[in-house]
């Protein structure tokens, strides 16, 4: 299997991170990459740099006006005096069509949702270049390949056509899925992070052409709180196009691979001929945030269910966070996945 990475996206730096009120270290540490390209190797992944597709392809998804927001707001910034080192909102609309300010304090709250998307120098070429890493990876799967793995970092399924947000910026899932959709074929994006794919649904709720279906923590008490729940099916056209699994926390292999069941079947009914996975690894029982319980054996067997769909597949990193495991559990799905489809 191909895996696609950029050294570009290093350069997204993450200093801070609010949770529960206090200031900590931000966990989306680039640090991951180290490890991620470990477990790549392991699995006996030819690493290679992505192509340069261009802008086209990232906004077809997320608005001009975002677009233009991420790639000048850390400049802007350094007029501000006394300002932090990053970006960081501290004032929010109280909805979307609220008027749009001019300062760059009001933009920095108007596009981004909360606290754990900071912006510094380097943000934008790493998100640029996380996003060319998904989309080379669709056209490798466009050109014949079965399988990629896209090391996209910073991740992206948080990330709406409009809005950061948990550690997202550019929705790398998404635009793979809609790269894949553009040139003719029918996608399934399946979200397996610990946390609910709220910009991915975002994007594609009122759509019928691409399916959406997050398994993740229930988030009655868990990120992103306010989107995941059962209930959102989809509006308009795409009602019954988006299916949410939430899982109580603490769910371990077999109780996760049996609600995946029900996953993959909805793909099925579907008529799905390509599946985007938006592979977050924190559904590990030992990643920092503890929302389920998937072992590095899980995660084996859940890559061997998907590849039972018998689909070309392109694996797009989302979370996943820093513990001695994390090159292993990837390295777990990776090998799962081509060893049961060989």
């Amino acid at each position: 299997m191909k895996a696609i990475f950029d050294d570009r996206q290093w350069a997204h730096q993450p200093k801070h991170f609010m949770a529960n009120g206090a200031i900590l270290p931000n966990p989306e540490q680039a640090e991951r990459i180290e490890r991620l390209l470990g477990g790549a190797k392991a699995a006996g992944c030819v690493v290679e740099a992505p192509l340069d597709a261009g802008l086209g392809p990232i906004a077809a998804l997320h608005s001009p006006e975002y677009l233009t927001f991420l790639q000048t707001i850390h400049q802007r910034w350094q007029f501000i005096e006394g300002a932090g080192a990053e970006v960081i909102p501290n004032i929010h609309p109280m909805s979307r069509s609220d008027s749009y300010p001019k300062s760059a304090v009001g933009q920095a709250g108007f596009h981004q949702g909360d606290t754990a998307c900071p912006i510094a120098a380097g943000t934008w070429q790493a998100a640029y270049w996380s996003a060319q890493s998904a989309i080379t990876g669709a056209d490798l799967l466009l050109d014949g390949e079965r399988a990629v793995y896209a090391l996209s970092r910073p991740p992206g399924h948080h990330a709406f056509g409009d809005l950061a947000g948990g550690f997202c910026f550019l929705n790398n899932s998404g635009i793979a899925a809609e790269r894949l959709r553009a040139a003719g074929l029918r996608p399934a994006i399946l979200d397996v992070d610990v946390h609910h794919g709220n910009g991915t649904q975002g994007i594609f709720y009122h759509r019928k052409d691409v399916l959406t279906v997050s398994l993740h923590a229930d988030p009655e008490r868990f990120y992103p709180f306010f989107w995941g729940h059962a209930q959102e099916r989809g509006a308009g056209e795409g009602l019954g196009y988006n299916l949410n699994l939430p899982l109580a926390r603490g769910t371990g292999d077999d109780a996760y691979l049996e609600v995946l069941a029900l996953a993959l079947r909805r793909i099925e009914a579907f008529g799905a001929d390509v599946v985007v996975v938006a592979l977050g690894l924190d559904a590990f029982v030992g990643d920092p945030f503890k929302g389920l319980a998937i072992t590095e054996a899980g995660f084996g067997r859940i890559a061997a269910a998907i590849a039972g769909l018998g689909l070309p597949c392109l694996f797009v990193q989302e979370g996943g966070y820093l513990c001695d495991e994390l090159g292993d559990n990837l390295t777990a799905v990776l090998t799962g996945f081509e060893q049961s489809r060989a």
